[in-house]
């Protein structure tokens, strides 16, 4: 009988080997999964939040002179309208018109943002600050008097808390308010203890490095160690005190002016506080790099991409192709912890960017459905409209709602669909192959979780043959839309890798294995 040479042995070892890891599937590591679940910040649903506009104040008539001219007090049921320049405070006197709202009012309203099904509020600035919008800081360790105070925001952290709901602060660190004490000092005294807190020299027009040229918005300094000791390094920090006073994270302005090196530290900081504690930044940039100093981002690249293919700017093959990259450069952990976002303070509101309701709810369904926290701006709930700031920060018209309020019922369903389906909340991402629609899975480390996204932007019927790869799934097994009006309902039903599927036009299916009743037996019975 003839031996095997050593060669020969190594050789047919490697053969064995390839062919083994082809043959048995790899399989995701039910841990990881669960572990995601466990992280209330993988998959939230962020219900945002301005104070000043969301609950009208109980205590109005004993807070008016907290409003002193130029500031303008408004009644709740007047519209914000575009102002002009006051040249004497270096802003817009639409900055200086307030509605009255404060923390204690917001805090009797918990209530509708839990039963829509949010998980976490973002509140915007509430510390010390001179307009109504709070991202000019006067004290950061101090609430603005019209808004409350530090024990308001204490027992509105305590309420949230008690209905299952985490509070994520707005943190405006690159740059503070022209009236703040310190920049006051610092312009008159070239020996005050603040002078290196800013940059200060006659190169900068009004004397100082401001904010994208808002003489208001005098940048801080962040590399004096003094200003990163008040802001996140030492224990009485801003950052580290909100936190202990019941914050659980913070949203950042201007992330991608902080600089990788800061942010890396202020999360440092942040986590020595609260172990999980949420970092996510406001990054107008391609997320990846930035992803490694921050647990997540508000996803601009991804608002893009959804909203380009909803308009037929980018086609259905080249989105897939660019998120199934962007997901790739990023990793799907820091995706899942970055908000998912179409509107917001800074953005006309949903509801004007797309009038039209089947338009607008193709949107929101790829805003629920791909990996991240949907962003839920205030007031969508029940269709509020308004353009470019000051028209989206209109406050709330608790007049309009109405468990029957068909955008309330279309949200909500949204973030049922969100929450109770485990591979949308926690699940990885993989690309279907197709031609005209945009199509995706979101899967777990159990099979019959899969669920399949098929989206068609176009104004007509798509009917396509496309790609599931996706090994668990078995021939023959029939798929119900999660979103149709009959769930039970059979759309289809999985081939050998090949999926036969018709999606009407502006629609978006979920698609949901369902195991045929077979009389007790399983084909998924050795398959997880």
């Amino acid at each position: 009988m003839s031996t095997l040479s050593p060669s020969r042995i190594v050789v047919t070892l490697i053969f064995w080997n390839v062919f083994a890891s082809q043959a048995t599937p790899v399989l995701p590591n039910g841990k990881t999964f669960e572990a995601r679940e466990m992280d209330w910040r993988n998959g939230a649903i962020v219900y945002q939040i301005l104070v000043d506009r969301f609950v009208p104040s109980d205590h109005l008539e004993a807070k008016k002179h907290l409003y002193p001219s130029p500031k303008v007090l408004k009644e709740w049921h007047e519209q914000p309208q575009r102002g002009t320049e006051l040249e004497a405070q270096k802003l817009n006197s639409q900055e200086l018109e307030f509605w009255g709202g404060d923390i204690q009012s917001a805090g009797t309203r918990l209530d509708h943002v839990k039963q829509l099904g949010a998980t976490a509020i973002y509140l915007n600035p509430i510390h010390l600050a001179w307009t109504n919008h709070k991202y000019d800081a006067l004290d950061y360790k101090a609430i603005s008097p019209e808004f409350g105070s530090r024990k308001d925001f204490k027992e509105f952290a305590k309420h949230a808390h008690q209905l299952g709901l985490k509070v994520v602060l707005d943190g405006v660190f690159n740059h503070m308010g022209r009236n703040s004490p310190q920049f006051k000092d610092a312009m008159v005294n070239p020996n005050s203890p603040w002078r290196n807190w800013f940059a200060i020299g006659a190169q900068y027009k009004g004397g100082a490095r401001v904010w994208t040229g808002f003489q208001n918005l005098p940048e801080l300094n962040l590399e004096n160690p003094a200003v990163r000791q008040y802001l996140y390094e030492a224990p009485d920090s801003v950052v580290r005190g909100y936190l202990r006073d019941g914050a659980d994270g913070w949203r950042l302005d201007t992330a991608y002016e902080l600089g990788l090196p800061y942010m890396r530290a202020l999360t440092k900081a942040a986590r020595q506080e609260k172990k999980d504690a949420l970092v996510v930044g406001e990054i107008v940039n391609y997320p990846d790099q930035w992803l490694t100093a921050m647990d997540g981002v508000m996803n601009f690249t991804l608002r893009e991409m959804i909203l380009g293919l909803a308009k037929g700017e980018i086609s259905a093959v080249t989105t897939a192709r660019m998120i199934e990259r962007m997901i790739q450069d990023a990793g799907i952990e820091p995706m899942l912890k970055s908000w998912n976002i179409i509107d917001n303070h800074d953005i006309p509101r949903i509801a004007t960017q797309f009038p039209d309701a089947k338009q607008r709810r193709w949107v929101q369904s790829l805003q629920f459905t791909l990996p991240g926290s949907p962003n839920v701006y205030y007031g969508t709930e029940i269709g509020m409209t308004g353009g470019g700031d000051p028209e989206n920060r209109n406050p709330m018209r608790w007049d309009w709602v109405g468990t029957d309020h068909p955008e309330m019922i279309w949200l909500k369903k949204l973030i049922d669909l969100h929450q109770q389906n485990r591979a949308l909340r926690v699940g990885n991402y993989r690309r279907i192959e197709s031609e005209r629609l945009f199509a995706f899975e979101r899967y777990t480390d159990k099979t019959l979780e899969t669920r399949l996204v098929l989206a068609n932007p176009s104004k007509t019927d798509v009917s396509e043959t496309i790609m599931v790869a996706n090994a668990g799934l078995m021939d023959d097994t029939p798929f119900v839309d999660l979103l149709g009006a009959d769930i039970q309902k059979h759309i289809t039903t999985m081939g050998p890798g090949l999926m036969r599927i018709t999606v009407p036009a502006q629609t978006v299916m979920v698609l949901k294995p369902v195991e045929r009743d077979l009389g007790g037996y399983s084909r998924y019975k050795r398959y997880p």
